[in-house]
């Protein structure tokens, strides 16, 4: 059965989620099928879920656990509800209520030398791909960070907020929203070790970010990673989590 026309972008079957399922778990194995649905191309970015009670009948389950499910899509960003006409298949996945990669990240944060390698790995590569895409704007935010994180620093008020502001401005230049999310996820494990840095070592955390940026704003993409690759040893100096 299709939905209507005036509310998806195409026609979508609820047989795209194929026959009934097993009682247990079931959220989760609607959350699976709607994934394999995706992936396959049956449904898209744009595409209206079948309603409650198609899904409930096609799929022989009760409309509770339907619910659960679409709330479960909601808080990771995936679906939007909208009142009066359904749920609908985010163009762009929202902001999460609940980040699941964000909490295994957090949970794990303690194995300071994966913290480590995962920054080492990730930092460079969106730091290149903010190059390629910074806007004016962009550079305007990128110096002003470092600007102000001077100014505090001849202050003796510099912290990790100071810090942060940099690498989020870096972040941001990517614009990408899944590189932003990631980003994110990473700038809360490592801030504790930022603030300990910028407590102790400010002004090689300053000279650090004043060389990065140089790289930066002269296209020069060697430069920006040996300049990441000098920091990187402050940041293992710094971290705090316990190995």
């Amino acid at each position: 059965m299709s939905l209507n026309p005036r509310l998806a972008s195409r026609p979508l079957s609820s047989d795209s989620f194929g026959g009934s399922i097993e009682r247990s778990s079931v959220a989760m194995q609607i959350l699976e099928r709607i994934k394999t649905a995706l992936i396959r191309g049956e449904l898209q970015p744009g595409d209206y879920l079948p309603s409650e009670s198609e899904l409930t009948h096609s799929l022989g389950i009760g409309k509770s656990s339907v619910r659960e499910a679409i709330k479960m899509l909601q808080a990771i960003g995936v679906v939007e509800v909208r009142r009066g006409q359904g749920t609908v298949i985010r163009r762009e996945p929202g902001d999460p209520l609940v980040d699941p990669m964000a909490f295994g990240m957090i949970l794990a944060r303690g194995m300071t030398r994966d913290v480590m390698e995962f920054r080492l790995m990730f930092e460079p590569a969106y730091t290149l791909q903010a190059m390629h895409n910074a806007t004016p704007a962009d550079h305007v935010r990128i110096r002003q960070a470092i600007d102000d994180m001077e100014a505090a620093i001849n202050n003796g008020e510099q912290t990790a907020h100071h810090d942060v502001a940099f690498h989020r401005g870096i972040l941001y230049a990517t614009h990408n929203p899944m590189t932003i999310r990631v980003g994110e996820t990473l700038i809360q494990l490592i801030e504790a070790a930022l603030e300990t840095s910028m407590q102790t070592l400010p002004e090689v955390a300053l000279k650090d970010h004043k060389a990065i940026y140089a790289a930066f704003q002269a296209g020069d993409a060697a430069g920006v990673q040996a300049a990441i690759e000098v920091s990187s040893e402050s940041w293992e100096t710094n971290l705090t989590y316990v190995d």
